[in-house]
């Protein structure tokens, strides 16, 4: 159990106390989550490991705050998610985390670097400096030759380390991706999960990963294994 002490203090990012979701359909309630509790360190590169429908995606909704849980509570950064209005999660997401999922859910109408500056002009930086730290972002994902294509342009593995720009462009504490090589073949998703493990090491930025693959995920620091709404943790291990 986390107490609230832990759970706002400067060593953990991310925390999840006691979370519960569950869904109401007529007279039959469907539990996804079941008193889920977790921890993620600065620094951190945890990934979870579960089946199809175990819960993954849910929990890291929760995290994102692009869901509320029907019950339990979520720190980020040490700010407590609860009670906050969708404006102020709205600042504390864009202030504090990064994510990437398995559909890279780039803008077709802009260039990568348009991409990926596109979380700073948001934050209404200028446009000039936001595509200065973009380009600069896209340099440390290896793809400072392809500033000016397109995401049509681009090979799927491209694309992930394009969104993987994005969500590190900010600097947040914490990027959480939900099934980043999902949609890659096999030795493209080994490159990228290399990659995210030399960002994570490079940046200090905490990762959480939701992946199927027990092998990608032997490269965290520490798993976590989701059955049927449950979470189990494991030993901590180093980085492979």
């Amino acid at each position: 159990m986390i107490d609230a002490t832990s759970a706002s203090g400067a060593d953990h990012v991310l925390v999840a106390r006691n979370l519960v979701k569950y869904y109401d359909e007529g007279a039959e309630r469907i539990e996804v989550l079941r008193d889920v509790s977790l921890h993620v360190a600065r620094g951190e590169m945890v990934a979870v490991v579960g089946a199809s429908g175990s819960g993954k995606s849910t929990m890291l909704h929760l995290l994102g705050m692009l869901d509320q849980p029907s019950s339990g509570s979520v720190w980020v950064d040490g700010q407590s998610a609860e009670g906050l209005s969708e404006a102020r999660r709205s600042q504390l997401r864009n202030r504090s985390l990064g994510f990437v999922y398995q559909f890279h859910h780039l803008l077709s109408e802009f260039s990568a670097l348009d991409n990926v500056a596109m979380p700073l002009i948001v934050r209404r930086e200028r446009r000039e400096t936001a595509r200065e730290q973009a380009a600069a972002m896209l340099e440390q994902v290896g793809l400072a030759h392809r500033t000016s294509h397109y995401p049509g342009q681009l090979s799927g593995g491209e694309r992930q380390r394009v969104a993987l720009a994005r969500a590190l462009v900010t600097r947040p504490v914490c990027v959480l991706a939900d099934e980043p090589t999902g949609n890659l073949d096999r030795h493209t998703a080994q490159a990228m999960f290399e990659l995210l493990v030399r960002l994570n090491q490079e940046s200090g930025t905490a990762f959480a990963i939701v992946t199927h693959d027990p092998a990608l995920a032997a490269l965290a620091h520490r798993q976590l294994f989701m059955d049927d709404g449950s979470l189990v943790d494991t030993e901590a291990q180093t980085p492979g």
